[in-house]
């Protein structure tokens, strides 16, 4: 059944960076590692490792709560000019936590959490952000390499939304930020099908700034953000804002678009104007839970 939601408000533009941190505190499941590893280089950058190797990386809502709050302590501390984030394992990133997004039993848990608001502290950050990808950046991982400024891609890297395959969308700023980084026709099928871009095809379509022998992404990102952390930091941040700015489009209200559509047969909150959405109601923790276990094992295309 379709629902309306009339004059909605566009949630995104109230969370603050600083406040939202502090507002998401619920977790899914205890983690005895650090999520994300920060190493602060004397070049001026900090390399950041997302650390949940068996899970390939999953972004639960602790370990984005901990990129984020890592990349304000690069945006506050002045001896660092520059960030490369990048994942232990096979992945990137292969996705959001599903399990821990499916614990939600309705739009009030997904509001009283917040689950956006670690993504649009990560947005608003002014120094450079650079993508080591060295795996899988799939669903929430291509969305938050989407974040970064640049892409530096492994050879082994794929990219890819298969949310599709899951009963679901991109629900993080995927769709816009894929139609502006590589054009509506070739997002639209990424989108609709959930195929996924090898690396090669990801440079040619314009997602990733280049592509790298396997194993050496994170030294070139590297040499990219210590390139840029050279240069002086108020016009860095000034060129990032002013590109930003440019391509800055819906993907706010996009992303608010979200976000009980993890929960079987409920409805999409719509954050601007009318929105009429209709949710199926086969949206399946299996699936997910198979898909996972075929990507780690090397079995999807």
């Amino acid at each position: 059944m379709l629902s309306r939601f009339p004059g909605a408000r566009v949630l995104g533009r109230s969370w603050t960076t600083a406040g939202a941190l502090g507002r998401s505190h619920r977790s899914f499941a205890s983690e005895s590692q650090e999520l994300v590893l920060m190493d602060r280089r004397d070049t001026g950058v900090a390399l950041l490792t997302l650390n949940r190797p068996k899970a390939l990386n999953a972004l639960s809502d602790g370990l984005m709560r901990a990129l984020a709050e890592k990349l304000h302590e690069v945006d506050a501390d002045s001896t660092l000019k520059a960030a490369v984030v990048t994942g232990t394992g096979k992945a990137f990133a292969a996705g959001a936590d599903i399990k821990e997004m499916h614990s939600r039993s309705d739009y009030s848990d997904v509001r009283h959490d917040n689950m956006l608001a670690h993504w649009s502290a990560i947005s608003g950050i002014r120094k450079p952000i650079v993508a080591a990808v060295g795996g899988f950046a799939l669903g929430g991982g291509c969305e938050l390499a989407m974040s970064c400024d640049i892409i530096i891609a492994s050879e082994a890297a794929k990219f890819g939304q298969p949310e599709i395959k899951l009963g679901t969308i991109p629900g993080v700023g995927g769709t816009q930020r894929l139609v502006r980084a590589i054009g509506k026709s070739k997002a639209m099928e990424l989108v609709l099908t959930g195929d996924m871009l090898s690396a090669e095809e990801a440079e040619k379509a314009g997602l990733v700034s280049r592509v790298v022998p396997a194993g050496s992404e994170v030294d070139e990102a590297l040499k990219v953000a210590e390139k840029i952390a050279s240069f002086s930091v108020p016009v860095v941040q000034l060129a990032k804002e002013r590109n930003r700015l440019r391509g800055r489009g819906p993907e706010e209200a996009g992303s608010a678009i979200v976000l009980n559509v993890f929960r079987p047969g409920s409805v999409f909150r719509a954050l601007q104007g009318e929105v009429e959405v209709e949710i199926p109601a086969d949206f399946s923790l299996d699936r997910h839970a198979t898909f996972l276990t075929d990507l780690s094992a090397g079995s999807v295309s």
